[in-house]
């Protein structure tokens, strides 16, 4: 099966919400794929969007088969030049387990840090985002706010993109500027 990897092109931009709001549903909830799929269209309509590194993987039919946005993101108004939030990834539910977001993820650690970056911050699962080179955020001084609520304080990390770059960032992480979080 051929696989390409590729920046966001107009002609995927509904397709892409779609596969992000069918995969969070399928994994979790209507309710939270309908947020998910908010939260997209609301990083694409701000300032933290980066078209360059919102990354889908198509397969030989032109169909996303994997979906993985970073866009520019701050703490206490601080590093949006420097840092990044990998949020959402998705892959196609019965593709799961075929390296597709390694290879999404590989491929935009390469382009953020070709474009300046020095570390991306993710929440999710330690045993996903690990082996990706993640580490617990708070062993670099970057933790979760009082209003975001983690399972466990490892589900938030952070990956340097530039040895040495977690000496200069760190602060309370919040959510707040995105809408679609604090809907509900």
């Amino acid at each position: 099966m051929e696989r390409i990897i590729k920046s966001m092109e107009d002609k995927y931009l509904l397709p892409a919400l779609e596969l992000v709001e069918d995969v969070f549903t399928e994994c979790d909830s209507p309710e939270e794929g309908k947020m998910v799929r908010k939260l997209v269209e609301e990083i694409r309509a701000k300032k933290y969007y980066l078209p360059d590194l919102e990354l889908i993987m198509v397969n030989e039919n032109h169909e996303i088969i994997g979906y993985a946005m970073f866009s520019r993101f701050h703490i206490e108004g601080r590093y949006e030049n420097e840092l990044l939030i990998l949020t959402p990834v998705a892959v196609k539910t019965e593709l799961q387990r075929q390296h597709i977001s390694k290879d999404l993820l590989e491929y935009g650690f390469e382009k953020a840090k070709e474009a300046g970056f020095k570390a991306v911050l993710v929440e999710g699962n330690p045993k996903n985002y690990n082996p990706r080179g993640f580490q617990s955020s708070y062993k670099f001084g970057i933790e979760a706010g009082p209003n975001v609520k983690l399972p466990s304080p490892d589900c938030l990390m952070v990956k340097e993109l530039e040895k040495g770059a977690l000496d200069k960032i760190n602060g309370l992480v919040d959510y707040s500027f995105y809408e679609a979080l604090h809907e509900g």
